[in-house]
């Protein structure tokens, strides 16, 4: 008779989940503080019933913020169907994997698409004085820019196991912010394409990769 006991399937990685849902959580609120201050609520969600239009929606600061918060639910509703999917193929870290996908693109194109709408500076300004437009920056443009790839930064460790790495993070941070503001400047967007911007957006997702180092570490080391 054989008295061995077969050892159960490994449980869910519960932290990591909690971990990532409690980041997508902080980040949302981040995202509405710098978005949508309370002053300004009530503009936000009746301008595009004032004036209607494509433009609006699509073309603005409170456009965009306002498709952001009501596409949360399907954000989540993504999500849940990509971790049923994964789970009934037998994919392990099946909420992980899908948490942290949607979570970087619901957590960074918005971000994306703002810095992409025109600005009201006189034509394209290329600044590559560092420091220079920091001095003059106010406590929300420097949230904000921390904030442009902190989704990534947080996340891309938890899908990416080649991204677990601090160093690694802030390259990609880097590099996604160079794109994003070449992209700027060769547009002619009427904005700064700063290299401030840069060293902000690497440091968000540099910071946001620490906050969440503990548990992309037992991920990338789980069997």
């Amino acid at each position: 008779m054989d008295n061995s006991t077969s050892l159960p399937p490994p449980a869910p990685a519960r932290r990591t989940r909690g971990a990532v849902i409690l980041g997508l959580a902080v980040l949302g609120v981040l995202a509405l503080a710098a978005l949508g201050p309370l002053r300004m609520t009530p503009k936000m969600l009746f301008m595009p019933l004032h004036t209607p239009g494509w433009y609006v929606w699509f073309g603005t600061f409170n456009g965009v913020a306002l498709i952001t918060v009501t596409a949360l639910p399907l954000a989540a509703l993504t999500a849940w169907v990509l971790a049923r999917r994964r789970r009934a193929a037998g994919v392990t870290s099946a909420w992980r994997l899908s948490l942290a996908e949607v979570g970087i693109v619901y957590g960074t194109v918005p971000w994306v698409w703002i810095i992409l709408l025109p600005g009201d500076e006189d034509g394209a300004v290329l600044s590559l004085v560092p420091l220079r437009d920091l001095a003059t920056m106010d406590a929300g443009q420097i949230i904000g820019n921390l904030l442009v790839f902190a989704a990534l930064g947080f996340l891309a460790p938890l899908r990416f196991t080649a991204l677990s790495s601090v160093w690694r993070v802030l390259a990609l941070g880097a590099g996604c912010s160079v794109l994003v503001e070449t992209a700027q400047y060769v547009l002619r967007l009427d904005r700064v394409s700063s290299v401030d911007d840069v060293l902000l957006n690497a440091a968000g997702a540099g910071l946001a990769a620490l906050a969440s180092r503990g548990w992309w570490r037992g991920s990338a080391e789980a069997p």
